[in-house]
């Protein structure tokens, strides 16, 4: 899967970057056709809590791209929930596979 990380008004450290890749690796375990992700971070407000906010974008075969964007007080907390959510649509997904 190819993995692409864009950090919007501020600059990710290697830290963050390892953690978001090594998250989203894990995706595969309920879908191993996803193509390629894509993750979002940005900072919305620097001055309030719940700022931070991570958007996958993920495409997989066959449909459109799938879709999450959670808001946390860390990116690492706003990427677990963005996975969650991804990971259901992606179960969603494939049980719709097998119905066919």
């Amino acid at each position: 899967m190819n993995i692409k990380i864009n950090d919007v008004h501020f600059t990710a450290d290697q830290k963050l970057v390892d953690f978001v890749t090594k998250k989203v690796s894990k995706l595969d375990t309920y879908f191993d056709g996803v193509l390629s992700a894509e993750i979002i971070l940005k900072v919305i407000k620097p001055e309030t809590s719940n700022n931070k906010e991570a958007e996958i974008i993920l495409s997989i075969p066959g449909k459109e791209n799938l879709f999450a964007k959670k808001q946390a007080d860390s990116f690492e907390e706003a990427t677990d929930v963005a996975i969650e959510a991804i990971g259901r649509q992606l179960k969603k997904f494939k049980e719709k596979m097998k119905d066919k």
